[in-house]
């Protein structure tokens, strides 16, 4: 089985400036301390309400780090205007509401198809590899290979929130079903959501799955034991 990769989410470093209004903690310094303990790529998500990352990061983030940026992003214009403009590494396209803690399910592609579709077309015009964060659900993966993504992230929320046993095993068959389903049509199959280092290696053993892209529960870590462990022991936890 070869090594996942582990895309490692800055938000919280930003989140944890935003409250209080300072400078500090800025997201790029997090970014290359997890850079150089053996991220494979970071993770960013510029909101529409700014709540956390700003425009500012995300041009420091692409001009700054050495790895992979991958920018999360709703499919809203203006921020399709902005990635436009940034050229991340790869966008990935969420869904989006104002008063979600945190992104609470994946992108509805067979709803929004077309939205979609002309999102995914702009960015790729750009040169810019286009991800959607989708449940792991047939139609969702048929529909986003129908309206031109190459990637695609799975959803792993519902598996990671289960308080039951069998409803984690229940929430892990679809996820590797899905995960096989899609690769079998020729995706590349990340996944990520509500991931944490006791919960992280049953996802880390399905073989379609490239990257892991973890974020709340490596920040939480880092406040007690700093990032480079963090980093580290995650790696560790998804080399299976």
């Amino acid at each position: 089985m070869r090594r996942k990769k582990l895309g490692v989410n800055v938000d919280h470093f930003a989140t944890l400036r935003q409250a209080r209004g300072t400078v500090y903690p800025d997201p790029v310094d997090a970014a290359l301390l997890c850079q150089k303990a053996g991220a494979d790529s970071i993770v960013a998500h510029l909101r529409e309400d700014r709540r956390h990352i700003q425009d500012d990061d995300v041009f420091r983030l692409k001009s700054t780090l050495r790895i992979m940026f991958n920018l999360e992003m709703s499919i809203a214009k203006s921020i399709v205007d902005i990635a436009v403009n940034l050229k991340p590494h790869q966008a990935t396209l969420v869904p989006e509401k104002r008063q979600e803690l945190t992104t609470e399910g994946g992108l509805d592609v067979v709803k929004n198809f077309k939205k979609v579709q002309r999102a995914i077309k702009r960015l790729a015009d750009a040169g810019i590899a286009v991800s959607l964060f989708i449940e792991p659900d047939r139609r969702q993966i048929e529909a986003s290979i129908d309206a031109g993504a190459g990637i695609i992230e799975l959803h792993t929320g519902r598996y990671a929130d289960a308080k039951a046993k069998r409803r984690m095993l229940s929430e892990l068959k679809k996820i590797v079903k899905a995960s096989e389903f899609a690769a079998r049509l020729g995706l590349v199959v990340n996944a990520g959501h509500g991931l944490h280092y006791e919960n992280v290696s049953e996802i880390a053993r399905i073989e379609e799955i490239n990257e892991l892209n973890i974020g709340h529960s490596i920040v939480c870590y880092a406040a007690f034991y700093g990032i480079n462990k963090a980093v580290k022991d995650m790696i560790k936890a998804i080399k299976i």
